[in-house]
């Protein structure tokens, strides 16, 4: 079973998350502030971290970067009301496998965490919205070279951390340059890139 901590400075939130998820994933612990959730999760070493953003006591971006630093193997899924193009773009930075607003359903939500837990990037479809109109480059068709063997790794079914091994770049360069490539073919996951890549003869 996957072993989930959540992050949030509302403890009738972490009470309500618990309930919601409790049968089906197994959490384990919980911390109410940033500075809290890197030694929580030191301690408890959870496989996915539901992490809110805005929080007193170090915010949910320093947190991400400071878990991944000794825990890279934990998947941080931010889950916030927060869905500004900065707050977004700060999260994947620092290394988050997914950005889901909480109004995300119960099934969603568990969707997610497999999906993080595979290794998997998820994102509500709004955000994912925002990051194409963003990193959307002037020639929509046009993939690096770099861009192209990454994706050629997705279409073999490897995830961002198996890809980061093979090519000898970080999983957080895996998660940009495929952001990228959502981008520049108009998807919002990686099935749907393959699938657009192969259609267009770019694969």
């Amino acid at each position: 079973m996957i072993r989930v901590m959540i992050v949030d400075d509302h403890p009738v939130v972490r009470e309500g998350l618990r309930g919601m998820l409790d049968s089906e994933v197994s959490v384990i612990g919980e911390a109410g502030s940033g500075d809290e959730a890197v030694v929580r999760a030191r301690d408890l070493r959870p496989d996915v971290i539901l992490m809110d953003l805005r929080m007193p006591g170090g915010d949910g971006v320093g947190a991400i970067t400071r878990i991944l630093a000794d825990r890279p193997e934990s998947r941080v899924i931010v889950l916030t009301t927060y869905e500004s193009d900065q707050d977004i773009v700060r999260a994947v930075e620092a290394g988050a496998a997914g950005y889901l607003l909480k109004d995300t359903s119960r099934a969603d939500l568990l969707n997610a965490i497999a999906a993080a837990a595979r290794g998997e990037t998820v994102l509500s479809p709004s955000v994912a919205t925002k990051l194409v109109t963003r990193l959307r480059a002037p020639v929509a068709d046009s993939l690096s070279p770099r861009e192209t063997e990454v994706l050629s790794l997705v279409a073999r079914g490897l995830t961002n951390a198996e890809i980061g091994r093979e090519l000898f770049i970080s999983e957080t360069t895996v998660k940009t340059h495929l952001l990228r490539v959502f981008g520049k073919l108009g998807v919002s996951d990686r099935t749907a890139a393959v699938t657009t890549a192969l259609g267009r003869g770019l694969l």
